[in-house]
């Protein structure tokens, strides 16, 4: 096919120069050299005095535009002012997430409602018929599609509405505040102060210093006996709230290992400790967590924060069901096959008054990576010292 293009042959009794011709008899000629013929054409009002008609839509537009402006003016205070940390009970910060979304769509769809009124209401109804066609065109017709293009502004009516351009100037500034928000929010308030991601219910800070007892979803302590040899069982820990959403980040599958199987476990520590003694490459933190036989590792899966609990106990595998990551229980619990690059914390274990503590936090972060993640926490920040005493990322 030719992509040589083939003006159709321009009237000679048409200069592009006429002043006597309109804005429209330019456009329409420039339709008609471009291939295209106006089929129909009826403008909303005619021009002039706007009509009351014409008036009563124009104010219900603008008070769409405005509406969605104020909507998106509300999203940036709700994104950086409204309280947004987890607390029990019937909070505020049970409202932060569906605010935010309530505030940004609301200002889009009611922008949305109001261009297509603009559209449906005010600019003019017309059917046009176009031949497509290749290459670039001549001076005449970049000079009629310019003129066409004039004609659009002009039909959009944005010229004699100072109303509406006034109006849309708000959910414009709104929606650009908006797109920004994110970065400038932080700024105004870091979501990082306290290292918040570096602790979990587990930091005996959360219990007067004093170690976190293991317990059950009622709260009940849990004491080694009750969990048979093979057995496991989701615990959370044993402070206010310990097993509801103000301590996501917390449960732990807490496994009693059978002989044979805490003994691999044993060895893999031990062989891990001894690489990272000669400066040899190994996963860090290297935890010896267990207590006996019993072992407890973060149920949060080190891909994308799904809950890996669904526990293979004749491989000692621990199956992420989203993504279908593996962790090896053997193995310090990483990650033998999906998506999952990193092993699934240790939460360090010891007997208390006869029940089953966390000596420490967990001595990682727990969940996926992020951006200012660091490889270790220390043993003193851990167990309620000074969160900033952590290595920084290798």
């Amino acid at each position: 096919m030719s992509s040589e293009h083939h003006a159709p042959v321009a009237d000679p009794s048409f200069d592009v120069d006429d002043p006597r011709n309109t804005r429209f008899d330019l456009v329409r000629e420039g339709l008609r050299r471009d291939g295209m013929e106006i089929a129909y054409y009826e403008p909303a009002f005619p021009p002039g005095r706007k009509s009351k008609v014409e008036k009563r839509i124009e104010r219900s537009i603008a008070f769409l535009f405005v509406l969605a402006g104020l909507f998106a003016v509300a999203f940036v205070v709700a994104y950086i002012w409204w309280p947004w940390k987890y607390e029990l009970g019937n909070t505020p910060s049970k409202y932060y997430t569906p605010i935010l979304a309530l505030t940004l769509g609301g200002s889009l769809v009611l922008l949305a409602f109001g261009i297509i009124a603009w559209a449906k209401k005010l600019l003019p109804h017309e059917v046009v018929i176009q031949d497509r066609h290749d290459g670039a065109s001549p001076y005449d017709e970049q000079r009629l599609t310019g003129a066409a293009i004039m004609n659009i502004v002009d039909e959009t009516g944005i010229r004699r509405r100072p109303l509406l351009k006034a109006a849309l100037a708000l959910p414009a500034a709104g929606l650009g505040v908006a797109a920004v928000a994110p970065l400038v929010g932080a700024l105004i308030k870091d979501p990082n102060d306290g290292h918040p991601l570096l602790k979990t219910g587990w930091n005996p800070e959360n219990n007067n210093g004093r170690p976190v007892r293991l317990t059950r979803e009622d709260g009940t302590p849990i004491r080694p006996e009750e969990v048979s040899p093979g057995g496991q069982m989701t615990v959370f820990p044993g402070i206010p709230g310990g097993a509801t959403n103000k301590w996501a980040d917390s449960p732990v599958l807490l496994i009693h290992l059978r002989q044979a199987d805490a003994d691999r476990l044993r060895a893999s520590i031990a062989a891990s400790q001894a690489a990272l003694a000669e400066g040899r490459e190994v996963a860090r933190p290297v935890v010896d967590g267990m207590w006996q036989n019993f072992v407890a590792y973060s149920k949060i899966c080190t891909h994308a924060g799904c809950p890996a609990s669904l526990y293979e106990q004749q491989t000692n595998r621990l199956l992420c069901p989203c993504h279908q990551s593996q962790f090896l229980i053997t193995e310090q619990a990483k990650p033998i096959f999906g998506p999952a690059h990193r092993k699934l914390p240790m939460l360090p274990l010891d007997v208390e008054d006869g029940f089953l503590v966390a000596r420490s936090d967990f001595l990682e972060p727990i969940g996926p990576t992020y951006w200012e993640r660091p490889v270790e926490i220390t043993e003193a920040a851990a167990s309620g010292g000074r969160s900033g005493e952590q290595e920084a990322t290798s």
